[in-house]
C-alpha cells in the first residue's frame, strides 16, 4: 500500500444501519403505552455472525442461513432482490432449488428474529428498525468517526482509546465460517479495514512515545502480514526511537529482501526515505510529535498545584508581573527567587498564588515538585522527570533510564499542550535546564534561594521581605480586624520582630489566633526581649532560625516533643502511623499533635495521613532536639521505635506474601509493634509506598552497632524492593552501605545477613561472579556466627549462579547442601525452592524426568502452605523442565500461571524472565511471530533491571524468532548485540551465538 490518510480510515462503502426509508411491521411499534419495551436484537459480523436478545444468544441456523444473514446487515436497511442473494450465496453455480432455499432461510430467521425486523420488500428482503448500536460493525464505524474527529482536534489520547474499543469489537475473523463469494469479498474488505485502523493506532501510539510497547505488537503483525509496508515503517520508527537503530535498519534490509523475492519490486518511497532518516539520525525521529502519552481511558490532565492559602496577602506587584508573563506563556521561563536566600520570605506561597491564578491559560494541566534544593540531598532531574512522565500518563516501562533520554521525551510529552510547570526550592540552574518544557505554550515557575541569572531566557524576580502594611495586612488577615483595630502599635511590633518575614508573622499569628485570653500586647511583650533584632539581621539562614524559634517557642509541650522528635526521621515524609510509633503514641492522638502543628505552619500536610517538614524546619526541628531532648536517649529510642515499626511492619508483608517462610521466624526482634495487612495487595501497597522512607530509616540506623542489625533485617525483609525495579538502586546502594557499617563495626553475624542481601541484589542484576563471591563469604562468616538461615540463603544462591556459569556438579553440591540446611530450620518454603533450583540442574545435565518430579515437589509444598508467589517460582521450573520434555502446552499453561502472579505482585524480574521462557516455548512450538511478540514484551519488562546476561539471552531468542518469520537481517543485530554482551561478560553462551551468525555471513 501507499501509505494511510493522516485520520483515521473509514470502512469502505459503509453506510449507517437502517438508513433506508422505514417499513411499518405488522406488529404494534414498540414502547406503546402500557407495554412492556421489547429485549432489543444485537448482531455480530466482526467474528462469527451471531445473534442476541439481550444477553440471550439467538439460533442463526446452517451456514448457508448465516450468510443470508449477513448480507442483509450488511447492507443495513437496503433491500436485496432475490438474485442478489442467490449470487452472494452460491455465485455462479447456484443449486437449483436456490430460490426455495433463499425464501426457506428468511422463513426461519423471521420467526426467530422480533416482528417487523426481517421484512419482505419488491420481490427481495430487507434487515429494518434496528436501534442504534445493533450491529457491532456499525459500533465500530461510530468509533472510528469518534476517533477521526478526536485526532483532528489534537487530542490524541482520547483517539487512541476510541480505536482501542473500536478494534476490540472484533472476535477473530470476518464473518467467520460463513460461505459464499459475497461473504469473501466483506471478509477482504473488513479486514483490510481493521488493519487500517490498527496501523492508525499505532501511528497515535509512536506519536506520542510509546515505542517500546509497540515493537512487540509490531513484531507479531509484521510476521502475520509480511508484505504491508506500513506496518514495517512503522516497526522501523519504534525500533529507531528505543534505541535500536541497527534492528531498525536491518527491518528494512529485511523488508527490501522479501519484496524483491515476492513481487519484484524496491520499497515505496516512504520507506526509503525513514531508512536514509535513521541513517543520518534525523532529529525529527528522535521525538514523538504529540503531545502527552495516554491515560488509562482519558487525557491525563495533572493538577498537582497545592493549595493556595485562603489569606495571602500583598504582593500585588509581583502578581500581576507574574501573572501577565504567564498569560502570554510564549515559552518564557519565570524564576523566582528570594533576595540573598532568606528563607520563609514566601517564594512558594507566592508562586502557588500565581499559578493558581494563572490555571486557566494551561488548561493541559500543572505540575509541581519540590526539588529539596536545601536539602542535603536535592532531587535528582531524572526521578522528577520520570515522576513528571508518569503523571502526564506515561507508563513506567516507557520511561527511558538516562537523563537526557527522559528530558527529551518529556519535551515531547508537552509539545503542543499548555501546562504549567512549579520547581519549587531549586538548588541551582543545573538541576531545573532538564525540566524546563522548552516549547511555547507551556511556562514554568522556578522558586529557588539563589538567583539563577545563568537560567537563560528567565525573568529573574527578587523577592525580599514584606513592606509593613503587607506584613500587618497579613497579621490581621489571620488574627481578625477586631483583635488588631484596638491595638495597632502593638501589632505594628509583633511584625516588626518577625522580621516582616512572611512565615514568621505567619506562625506568630496563628498561635494568637488560637488563644483568645491573648491580647496582641501580650503576644508583642513575649517576642519584644528576644526578638527586636530580627528586622537588622542579613544573614538569611540566622533569620530563618530565629524565626521558627518564635514559633517553636510557643508550642505546648506535646507539640514541641512532637515536632522535635519528628524531624530526626530521615525520610521525605512520614506517615502517621510511622510517627505513631516516633512519638510513641496511639494513632489518634498523634494524629491530633501533628494536625496542630501544621495549624502553626511547622509541618506541612503532605496528602491524606501523611507529613512533611520545609528542608529547613526540619533542620531545625533536630537541632532542637539535640538542645532540648531530655533524657538524650530519648533520640536514639524515638528512632529506634521507627525502625522497630518499618522492621515488624516489613515482616508482615513478608509473611502474608509467603505463608511458612522461615525468614520472619529468625529476623531481630521488635519492641514496637508494626502494622497488620488485611490482603496480599494491601501488604504490596504499603511496602512500596513507603520504599523510599523505609530505606531511608536502614540508611540512618546503619551507624549505630545496636540498630545495625535491625536495619539488616529490615532490608532482608523487603528485598522485593530490590527485584521490583523501581527502587532497585536505591536499595541495592543501601545495602552497600549496611555491608561497610557491619565491617566498621566488627559484626560478623551482621556482616553475614548484609552480605546475603547484596547476594540477591548481584543475582538479580545479572553480576554472577560478584554475587557468588559475597555468598561464599556470607556463608563462612555465618557459620561462625552461628547463624543458619544466611549458610541456607547463601548456599541457595550459589547453586542458581553455578547454573548459569555451567559448572553443574558445584551447582548440585550447594543445592543439596541448602535442601539439608533448610531441613534441619524447618523451612518448608526454604527447601522447595532449592528444589525448584536443584530441578534445573538436573534439566541441564540431561535428567528431566527428575528435574519435572522435583520441580512439582516444590510446587506441592508451596501449595500446601497457600503460598501462590513462591509458587509460581515452582511454576516457572516446571515450566523450564515441561519444556525441556517437550510437553509444550503443560509447559506454557504453567509458565502461563507464573506470569499472572508475577505480574499481580510487582515482579518485574520475573514477569519478564516468564515471558522470556514463554518465548522458548512458542520456539519449539513452531509459533516463532509469537515467540517475537513475548520476547518483545520481556524486553520492555526486563527494562533496567535482571542485568546484561539475561538481556543477551533474550535477544538470542528474540533472533530465532525473527529468523523464523524471514527478518533475518533484524535477526542477526539481535544476535550480534548477545554476542557482544557474552563476549564482555566471558560467558560460554558466546559461541552458541556466534555459531548462529555463521550462516547469516555465509548467505
Amino acid at each position: 500500500m501507499d501509505g494511510v490518510p493522516a485520520g483515521v480510515p473509514r470502512v469502505p462503502e459503509q453506510r449507517r444501519p437502517g438508513s433506508a426509508p422505514e417499513s411499518p411491521g405488522p406488529g404494534e411499534p414498540a414502547g406503546v403505552d402500557g407495554a412492556v419495551p421489547p429485549v432489543p436484537l444485537r448482531f455480530s459480523v466482526l467474528g462469527p455472525v451471531r445473534a442476541w436478545r439481550g444477553d440471550e444468544p439467538l439460533t442463526t441456523g446452517s451456514p448457508q442461513q448465516r450468510a443470508l444473514l449477513a448480507a442483509l446487515l450488511l447492507r443495513e436497511g437496503r433491500t436485496a432482490t432475490a438474485a442478489e442473494l442467490i449470487d452472494a450465496l452460491w455465485g455462479e453455480e447456484p443449486p437449483s432449488q436456490a430460490l426455495a432455499a433463499v425464501r426457506t432461510y428468511a422463513s426461519r430467521l423471521r420467526k426467530v428474529l422480533d416482528p417487523g425486523v426481517l421484512v419482505s420488500e419488491s420481490g427481495g428482503y430487507a434487515v429494518r428498525d434496528l436501534p442504534d448500536g445493533a450491529l457491532d460493525l456499525s459500533v465500530a464505524q461510530d468509533l472510528a468517526t469518534e476517533a477521526d474527529k478526536a485526532r483532528s482536534s489534537g487530542d490524541l489520547c482520547h483517539a487512541r482509546e476510541v480505536l482501542r474499543r473500536a478494534l476490540a469489537l472484533w472476535d477473530g475473523e470476518t464473518l467467520a465460517g460463513v460461505p459464499g463469494p459475497y461473504a469473501e469479498a466483506q471478509r477482504v474488505r473488513l479486514e483490510e479495514w481493521r488493519l487500517q485502523l490498527l496501523e492508525s493506532r499505532l501511528d497515535m501510539d509512536l506519536e506520542q512515545g510509546c515505542h517500546a510497547e509497540a515493537v512487540s505488537e509490531l513484531t507479531a503483525l509484521t510476521a502475520a502480514h509480511p508484505l504491508r509496508e506500513r506496518l514495517r515503517e512503522l516497526l522501523m520508527l519504534a525500533l529507531y526511537r528505543s534505541g535500536r537503530q541497527a534492528e531498525a535498519l536491518a527491518v528494512y534490509a529485511d523488508t527490501r529482501r522479501l519484496l524483491a523475492d515476492e513481487l519484484g519490486v524496491d520499497p515505496r518511497p516512504g520507506l526509503r526515505e525513514l531508512q536514509q532518516r535513521i541513517l543520518r539520525a534525523d532529529p525529527g525521529l528522535a521525538e514523538p510529535s504529540s503531545p502527552a502519552p495516554e491515560p488509562a481511558s482519558a487525557p491525563v490532565r495533572p493538577a498537582q498545584l497545592p493549595a493556595t492559602v485562603p489569606d495571602f496577602t500583598g504582593r500585588s506587584a509581583f502578581v500581576r508581573e507574574l501573572g501577565d508573563l504567564l498569560a502570554a506563556a510564549e515559552g518564557r521561563v519565570m524564576a523566582v527567587s528570594a533576595l540573598a536566600g532568606i528563607g520563609g520570605v514566601g517564594k512558594t506561597t507566592l508562586a502557588v498564588h500565581v499559578a493558581h491564578r494563572a490555571r486557566t491559560a494551561f488548561p493541559d494541566g500543572q505540575l509541581y515538585v519540590d526539588l529539596q534544593g536545601a536539602g542535603a540531598r536535592a532531587a535528582e532531574p531524572e526521578t522528577v522527570l520520570g515522576s513528571f512522565l508518569r503523571a502526564l500518563g506515561t507508563a513506567d516501562s516507557a520511561i527511558p533510564d538516562s537523563l537526557e533520554e527522559r528530558a527529551a521525551l518529556y519535551r515531547s510529552v508537552l509539545a503542543g499542550r499548555r501546562v504549567l510547570v512549579l520547581l519549587d526550592n531549586a538548588r541551582d540552574a543545573a538541576q531545573v535546564r532538564p525540566l524546563l518544557p522548552g516549547t511555547d505554550g507551556c511556562a514554568a515557575l522556578v522558586t529557588s534561594r539563589v538567583r539563577m541569572v545563568d537560567l537563560a531566557g528567565a525573568h529573574l524576580v527578587d523577592l525580599d521581605v514584606m513592606s509593613p502594611d503587607e506584613a500587618l495586612a497579613l497579621f490581621t488577615r489571620i488574627v481578625g480586624e477586631e483583635r488588631v483595630a484596638s491595638e495597632r502599635k502593638a501589632a505594628l511590633d509583633v511584625v516588626a520582630a518577625c522580621g516582616f518575614l512572611p512565615l514568621a508573622i505567619r506562625i506568630a499569628a496563628s498561635r494568637l489566633a488560637a488563644r483568645r485570653t491573648w491580647t496582641v500586647s501580650v503576644l508583642a511583650a513575649k517576642l519584644a526581649d528576644e526578638r527586636r533584632r530580627l528586622d537588622e539581621l542579613q544573614a538569611g539562614d540566622l533569620a530563618v532560625k530565629a524565626t521558627f524559634e518564635l514559633g517553636y517557642g510557643q508550642l505546648e509541650p506535646a507539640q514541641a516533643r512532637a515536632f522535635r522528635l519528628l524531624g530526626l526521621a530521615d525520610g521525605p515524609d512520614i506517615s502517621l502511623a510511622a510517627a505513631a510509633a516516633v512519638l510513641d503514641l496511639p494513632a489518634e492522638e498523634t494524629e491530633d499533635v501533628l494536625e496542630s502543628l501544621v495549624d502553626t505552619s511547622l509541618l506541612e500536610s503532605a496528602a491524606p495521613g501523611r507529613y512533611r517538614f520545609h528542608d529547613l524546619v526540619r533542620l531545625y526541628a533536630r537541632a532542637c532536639a539535640e538542645r532540648d531532648e531530655q533524657p538524650p536517649g530519648e533520640r536514639t529510642a524515638a528512632v529506634s521505635r521507627l525502625l522497630d515499626f518499618y522492621l515488624a511492619s516489613a515482616a508482615g508483608v513478608y509473611a502474608i506474601e509467603r505463608p511458612g517462610d522461615r525468614l520472619v521466624d529468625h529476623l531481630a526482634v521488635t519492641e514496637y509493634p508494626g502494622l497488620r495487612f488485611d490482603s496480599r495487595h494491601a501488604a504490596q501497597d504499603w511496602l512500596y509506598a513507603e520504599a523510599i522512607c523505609l530505606l531511608a530509616c536502614v540508611r540512618q540506623c546503619a551507624g549505630q552497632p545496636d540498630t545495625l542489625p535491625r536495619a539488616i533485617d529490615l532490608l532482608w525483609a523487603a528485598h522485593d524492593l530490590s527485584e521490583s525495579g523501581a527502587n532497585a538502586r536505591e536499595y541495592e546502594a543501601t545495602a552497600e552501605a549496611l555491608l561497610d557499617a557491619a565491617r566498621l563495626h566488627g559484626l560478623a553475624r551482621a556482616e553475614a545477613r548484609a552480605l546475603t542481601t547484596l547476594v540477591n541484589v548481584h543475582h538479580v542484576g545479572g553480576r554472577f561472579e560478584r554475587a557468588d563471591q559475597e555468598a561464599e563469604r556470607a556463608i563462612r562468616l555465618a557459620q561462625e556466627a552461628d547463624d543458619l538461615l544466611p549458610v541456607c540463603w547463601a548456599r541457595n544462591a550459589r547453586g542458581i549462579i553455578a547454573l548459569y556459569q555451567n559448572r553443574h556438579e558445584d551447582g548440585e553440591e550447594h543445592l543439596s547442601r541448602a535442601i539439608e540446611h533448610f531441613r534441619a530450620l524447618g523451612d518448608r518454603p526454604g527447601e522447595a525452592a532449592a528444589l525448584c533450583n536443584l530441578s534445573r540442574i538436573h534439566l541441564a545435565t540431561g535428567r528431566t524426568q527428575s528435574a519435572v518430579a522435583l520441580a512439582q515437589e516444590g510446587i506441592d509444598i508451596y501449595d500446601g502452605m497457600g503460598n501462590s508467589l513462591r509458587g509460581a517460582n515452582a511454576r516457572y521450573a516446571l515450566g523450564l523442565a515441561l519444556t525441556q520434555s517437550g510437553e509444550l502446552g503443560d509447559a506454557a499453561g504453567r509458565l502461563q500461571e507464573a506470569l499472572e502472579v508475577f505480574r499481580d505482585s510487582r515482579q518485574r524480574l520475573w514477569e519478564g524472565m516468564s515471558l522470556f521462557r514463554l518465548a522458548e516455548v512458542d520456539l519449539a512450538a513452531r509459533r516463532p511471530a509469537q515467540a517475537a511478540a513475548r520476547a518483545e514484551m520481556a524486553l520492555t519488562v526486563l527494562r533496567g533491571i535482571g542485568g546484561e546476561w539475561r538481556r543477551g539471552n533474550v535477544l538470542t531468542v528474540l533472533g530465532r524468532a525473527l529468523s523464523g518469520i524471514g527478518q533475518t537481517g533484524r535477526a542477526q543485530v539481535c544476535w550480534q548485540e548477545a554476542a557482544v554482551i557474552y563476549e564482555e561478560l566471558g560467558s560460554p553462551e558466546a559461541a552458541e551465538v556466534r555459531a548462529l551468525l555463521t550462516p547469516v555471513r555465509a548467505a
